[in-house]
């Protein structure tokens, strides 16, 4: 029973101290150094230093700051406006109409952003002027787009996905492979959800839908190619195997600033901005990383990683069982903390549990990524809700309830990826035998 009471001492310092206004490195720091100084007698000082400058020093967490600054650069871009117009003609005369371009525009930008809030902010900020001219009901924009955005966690290249990656020590090209399938059914679940809702409140939907000629779609389209030839240039390189994830990241960047220029928004301004946005986030990330670091390497000396693992095993939990309980735990823990925080905060402890349960890692990442996903637009601290709290002028209830049945599409996503993992697995499982 000594590795529940040390648990509930690590767990209890660390809330004491988050709810004490602490950053979170910070309160990660000193709670592996606290738990340094009173079960082990390893040097704090030595190990803290060690630690922080590997991981700091760490040649894969490079592209972390990379695809940072492309989403920067976009994000001052006419990108939102483009996707607008060039998905508009193709999406208007499905049901659901125009709130589609939530769903396809989020899952396009998440592609080139990898980062939730940085998704609702651009695509909300061209979309939500333009459907509210066209009546269409508060509810389904908004939840749409709160559901949506959460896919900029998931779709390469993901922040989370490269932070789950280093943590682990393992491919974070395989983790951007792994994440494009389940990303893309999950948008196929969020349009489904459209197109029912519309038929079943025909009276709330606009009764005019915009027509479009195929002549005006093909002009539409040409809004999209910059788009569609970074997102392929990007994710391409890392699947065939020509480029890293941070050389893929570095070719991101350059792409970025020409798109930037060639749409005429580069200029000294918009770059400094851009630049200094990808520094205060990439040192924010950084740092967290490092506290984690530390807190898994004083965990370790305490073995408590390895007793709650032999705790675990001797409670006979079946693997289904012990990834039901951690959904709880990650949906109750994302009320509270951003999802880049869940992770790094818990992976000390329960990678050795996966591991002892016989998960894949790469698939048990993007499960992992799937559920912090859900926390985005769960109150009382989901991201995604306070984006749009301020660009709608809506109450966070609102924004929850509207966003709540898509929160129940992903529990059904989560549920349908645990039975076939082939759906996250197959893309790297074939990205491995191609580079091999």
């Amino acid at each position: 029973m000594t590795e529940i009471y040390l648990t509930i001492f690590f767990i209890s310092l660390l809330l004491f101290l988050l709810g004490s206004g602490i950053w979170v490195a910070l309160s990660m720091i000193a709670v592996s150094a606290v738990g340094m100084l009173l079960f082990t007698t390893r040097p704090v000082g030595d190990a803290m230093a060690t630690t922080i400058w590997g991981t700091s020093s760490s040649w894969t967490l490079t592209a972390l700051p990379l695809f940072v600054w492309m989403g920067e650069i976009l994000f001052r871009t006419k990108l939102s406006e483009n996707l607008f117009k060039g998905l508009s003609p193709w999406l208007s005369k499905l049901p659901g109409g125009l709130v589609h371009v939530n769903v396809v525009g989020c899952a396009l930008f998440a592609a080139i952003s990898g980062s939730s809030a940085a998704t609702v902010a651009t695509v909300g900020k061209m979309s939500i002027p333009e459907l509210r001219k066209r009546k269409y009901p508060e509810k389904l924009l908004l939840g749409s787009l709160a559901g949506s955005g959460t896919l900029g966690l998931l779709i390469p290249p993901s922040i989370i996905l490269i932070i789950y990656g280093v943590t682990i020590e393992d491919s974070i090209a395989k983790l951007f492979m792994a994440g494009i399938l389940p990303g893309i059914m999950i948008a196929l679940m969020f349009m489904l959800y459209v197109i029912f809702w519309s038929i079943l409140n025909k009276k709330l939907m606009p009764k005019s839908a915009e027509s479009f000629s195929f002549l005006e779609k093909v002009q539409g389209s040409k809004q999209l190619l910059p788009v569609i030839l970074l997102i392929s240039s990007v994710i391409g390189s890392i699947y065939t195997g020509i480029a890293t994830a941070t050389e893929a990241a570095s070719l991101g960047v350059v792409g970025a600033l020409i798109l930037s220029f060639l749409q005429g928004t580069l200029n000294k301004n918009s770059f400094n901005l851009s630049l200094l946005g990808a520094t205060k986030t990439s040192c924010m990330i950084a740092f967290i990383l490092a506290g984690s670091t530390f807190l898994s390497l004083a965990m370790g000396f305490t073995g408590l990683p390895r007793n709650l693992a032999i705790w675990i095993d001797e409670m006979n939990l079946s693997p289904y069982t012990l990834l039901f309980v951690l959904t709880i735990f990650y949906i109750i823990l994302g009320m509270f903390l951003d999802g880049i925080s869940a992770v790094v905060l818990t992976m000390a402890i329960i990678e050795p549990m996966i591991r002892q349960a016989g998960f894949d890692m790469i698939w048990f990442g993007i499960y992992l990524v799937i559920v912090v996903e859900m926390a985005q637009i769960t109150p009382p601290v989901g991201f995604n809700l306070f984006v749009l709290q301020g660009m709608a002028n809506k109450d966070m209830g609102f924004i929850a309830r509207s966003a709540f049945p898509l929160f129940l599409l992903m529990i059904l996503a989560v549920i349908i990826v645990v039975i076939f993992p082939e759906i996250a697995l197959w893309l790297p499982n074939k990205m491995s035998a191609n580079i091999n």
